[in-house]
């Protein structure tokens, strides 16, 4: 393996002045997290969709995704049979657990089971102890994130439940969604920095501390930018790619590359998808870079120009971003716009957050360019986060050929607008040069 593969591999605490914290620390800071968005967030979500009472019931190796926004950090998986309970108080919220234990530091148990030994039973008599007129529970068609309820639980909880309790019952799919799309100021400050990470790796793995031309392989970066997450403690939320567009006729949505071992060539366009996970977020980037020929001090123009096109899509699709406004409103938009413009636009914005392919409205697909139903009907929030992913086809005459401009880059929509969480790429990586990519 070449010495390069094996440049990350001491364990760091910080990537070009971000620092990066132990887990000791981060277990700290991820429950005060938790805490807040239980006291704070939560109560004003649940007012929001009209949901009194908030039941989530899941088993070890088998967690509700909205649990397992939820698990301590101490605790890796749920255990046995866990039910969560949160109840809408004229004081605020009251948060617990019909388990055997505490559900970390911020959900206290309130089950006794020597008392109780029927666990079903010691959760129908809190709920009627609250006396709620609706009990949310996790069911929904669109989202998978929001449907973790199995059936074997549903069926414990109805069957414990009185009737005139269980004509109560009703989907939480808004509520679970809502929870995990919204992001608090506190998580929008450690995004910025775990975006700022996201962007030093790649513009590492794009240089020559990784890549020698004509000798590293794509394959070769891949599993370096997985070797340097390692290193640094960190984990990758999907497997990366890397990937070439270089001149000559090909298939444009084969690449360039005969193989995922493609040698990486002087005049090449690397392109990379690649996402961390930190502090319960996750990140999701696209960027580019362009491999210098031993006589040039910059890429062509020809290419300058079409990053120019791909920036030109981001921007029609993030200024028809409005409160209220469903993703399949706003794709077709940005769509109708650029096209205007005389674009080729394919738009895939997804939600970005608690999770990769997060829950939220989402702005197409590569395939369903014409809008998504359901998931894409839903309005669009305030304080979410989105994954600005999509590219423009872009003829290039010096080549031939038709390329794609692929971006992605966390964006954050608040009070204010639309802003890029850390920047977007407005110049292209130079493998081979120092120069800033970001705006």
């Amino acid at each position: 393996m070449k010495k390069y593969i094996l440049l990350c591999c001491l364990l760091s605490t910080s990537l070009f002045g971000q620092q990066i914290l132990p887990l000791r620390e981060r277990a700290a800071l991820i429950y005060e997290i938790q805490k807040e968005r239980i006291e704070k967030l939560l109560p004003k979500l649940m007012q929001e969709q009209n949901i009194d009472l908030w039941v989530l019931i899941t088993r070890e190796y088998n967690e509700d995704p909205v649990v397992k926004t939820l698990l301590p950090p101490t605790w890796l998986n749920a255990r046995r049979r866990t039910i969560v309970v949160f109840s809408k108080t004229k004081a605020g919220m009251d948060a617990v657990a019909i388990t055997r234990y505490n559900f970390g530091k911020n959900i206290r148990s309130i089950w006794n089971k020597e008392e109780e030994p029927n666990q079903w039973k010691a959760l129908a008599d809190y709920i009627q102890s609250q006396n709620p007129n609706r009990i949310g529970v996790n069911i929904s068609e669109h989202y998978g994130l929001a449907d973790g309820l199995v059936k074997t639980d549903y069926d414990g909880m109805m069957n414990a439940l009185p009737k005139r309790l269980q004509n109560r019952v009703v989907s939480a799919e808004t509520l679970a969604v809502r929870w995990i799309e919204t992001r608090t100021p506190r998580e929008m400050t450690l995004f910025g920095q775990l975006t700022e990470i996201t962007h030093n790796i790649i513009a590492e793995a794009f240089s020559t501390q990784v890549i020698t031309a004509g000798v590293t392989t794509t394959e070769d970066v891949v599993w370096w930018l997985r070797e340097k997450v390692v290193s640094l403690g960190l984990d990758t939320w999907f497997h990366p790619t890397v990937d070439v567009q270089r001149s000559g006729k090909s298939d444009l949505y084969a690449f360039d590359g005969k193989s995922k071992y493609d040698v990486i060539l002087p005049g090449d366009l690397l392109h990379c998808d690649f996402g961390i996970t930190y502090l319960t977020l996750n990140t999701d980037c696209q960027e580019l870079a362009y491999v210098l020929k031993p006589e040039e001090t910059d890429a062509p123009d020809f290419l300058k120009e079409a990053l120019k096109k791909g920036n030109a899509v981001q921007d029609y699709l993030t200024t028809n971003f409005k409160t209220g406004s469903t993703g399949n409103e706003s794709l077709r938009m940005a769509i109708a716009d650029s096209k205007a413009a005389g674009l080729r636009p394919q738009i895939y914005t997804h939600p970005l957050g608690l999770f990769g392919h997060s829950a939220g409205t989402t702005f197409g697909m590569w395939d369903a360019q014409e809008g998504i139903p359901g998931s894409g009907d839903h309005p669009l929030y305030e304080d979410t986060v989105y994954a600005i992913e999509l590219n423009a086809t872009v003829y290039l005459s010096a080549w031939e050929k038709d390329i794609r401009i692929m971006l992605e880059e966390p964006g954050f929509y608040g009070k204010e607008g639309f802003r890029y969480v850390n920047g977007r790429q407005t110049k292209l990586l130079l493998v081979g040069s120092k120069a800033s990519h970001l705006e």
